[in-house]
């Protein structure tokens, strides 16, 4: 490494963002190392790339998906046997306490395998909420900088912002009390100490951080970026009903209930699609939202392009959120979008989309009568979208990731050496 340039290690679970953080850093050789779980560029998981996709599982066909693009092989570490048995403790999880004690037990696996295996010549570690603080203790104890990412409000606002959902709306899920909760909250709250900077998808999570206690002069908010998978267009000429589409997992979380509700009244003038995993809802809501939305259970990702082609306006009335990716594909694709504050958008209100209160299925249906009744405000905001949208691809994000890390988005150091012999000398993972 040459003197004076900084070299990240990075450390995540599962294909985060498809890898965006350390691909970046890998484009401008700033990537001594990515720390993983399971990849489809190492090990058995490589040979799922090989096999017909269509006779696959649902789990592996998403493993073979996880191609770490513009990463070369020889900088990253798998760690299969965590990987798996990770895997298989999330699948065999039936009730909160069970998911949250798998998510605690893979995010520490991972993290005390990273902090054994070590940071090379890394003058950077950067981790993620919920799965790094092994790393970046043992990282911040050898002089490195930290940085970690919370990707989401923290846990303990997360679970306030939920109770009051489970109190309205009950039958929709079966409440059960998660025992983990404040084991995985005090992690996260321990990383954050840790960090020398904590980055945050939206606002909303970094007013949330605060709150938690950080000090505002280590938060910073660094909005993603999409890559483009589908060509936008801009919404002209609309007739018949509005035709309003939400992406994504169907819950409390997600504000589904105020979905079905503005759905409901507004029967006749507009129709609304879901699409998402619905794991966890009651029969009781599941009839509910088969009452009023066209809902087309999980779709294939190769398939959510049609459907963005097919919709008028995006919907998505969270209630906790990061910075949801999906809205940035949605104005990607022409689509204006409605949403809470608590989504972490970067919609701009009454531009490219509207703000609108959480827990207010009144708002919601307001803002989309607004876009029904009126063909030319809803091409402005389509054309607006996509401007918005031309801002917020990858190369976009890198430039805020990059400033907001101190280092000069158009900076390129000399490539890191090392490598290929990294695990030569290093103990099999236990």
């Amino acid at each position: 490494m040459t003197v004076g340039h900084r070299s990240f290690v990075v450390s995540q679970l599962g294909a985060r963002m498809h890898y965006a953080v350390p691909r970046l850093l890998a484009e401008r050789n700033m990537l001594e190392r990515l720390y993983t779980d399971l990849c489809a560029a190492h090990g058995a998981a490589r040979l799922l790339r090989e096999m017909p996709q269509q006779h696959l599982p649902a789990v592996l066909r998403r493993l073979a998906g996880r191609v770490p693009q513009g990463i070369p092989p020889e900088r990253i570490t798998c760690f299969e046997a965590a990987g798996l048995f990770g895997t298989m403790r999330r699948m065999r999880a039936r009730t909160a306490t069970e998911h949250t004690a798998a998510e605690i037990w893979s995010g520490a696996r991972l993290s005390r395998l990273v902090a054994r295996d070590g940071f090379g010549a890394a003058t950077d570690y950067y981790g993620f909420s919920g799965e790094c603080l092994e790393a970046v203790t043992a990282a911040k104890r050898q002089g490195l900088r930290t940085t970690v990412e919370q990707i989401i409000a923290p846990r303990s606002v997360l679970d306030g912002l939920m109770r009051a959902e489970e109190a309205d709306f009950g039958g929709w899920i079966t409440p059960e009390a998660d025992a983990m909760a404040g084991v995985f909250a005090d992690r996260e709250t321990a990383e954050r100490e840790a960090a020398d900077l904590v980055l945050c998808g939206s606002s909303f999570v970094r007013d949330a951080v605060i709150r938690s206690g950080v000090d505002p002069g280590k938060c910073a908010v660094v909005p993603y970026g999409v890559e483009a998978r589908f060509e936008g267009r801009a919404r002209i000429g609309r007739s018949g009903p509005l035709r309003v589409l939400t992406v994504g997992a169907l819950g409390l979380r997600k504000g589904t209930p105020y979905a079905v509700a503005a759905a409901k009244a507004m029967r006749g003038r507009a129709r609304f699609t879901m699409a998402g995993s619905a794991q966890g809802l009651t029969p009781v809501a599941m009839a509910a939202i088969r009452c009023a939305v066209d809902y087309r259970g999980q779709v294939p990702r190769s398939e959510i392009a049609a459907l963005f082609d097919d919709a008028d306006v995006f919907l998505l009335p969270s209630i906790c959120e990061g910075s949801a990716t999906v809205v940035y594909e949605a104005l990607a694709a022409g689509l204006p979008v409605v949403c809470t504050p608590n989504a972490g958008s970067v919609v701009t209100d009454g531009e490219d989309g509207f703000i609108v209160p959480i827990r207010d299925a009144d708002a919601v249906v307001d803002a989309l009568e607004r876009l029904a009744a009126d063909g030319g405000r809803l091409e402005r905001m389509s054309r607006a979208a996509l401007r918005k949208a031309a801002d917020y691809d990858l190369a976009g994000y890198g430039r805020r990731l990059f400033a907001a890390l101190g280092l000069d988005p158009a900076q390129t150091a000399a490539p890191v050496e090392g490598g290929a012999a990294w695990r030569s000398t290093l103990p099999a993972e236990a």
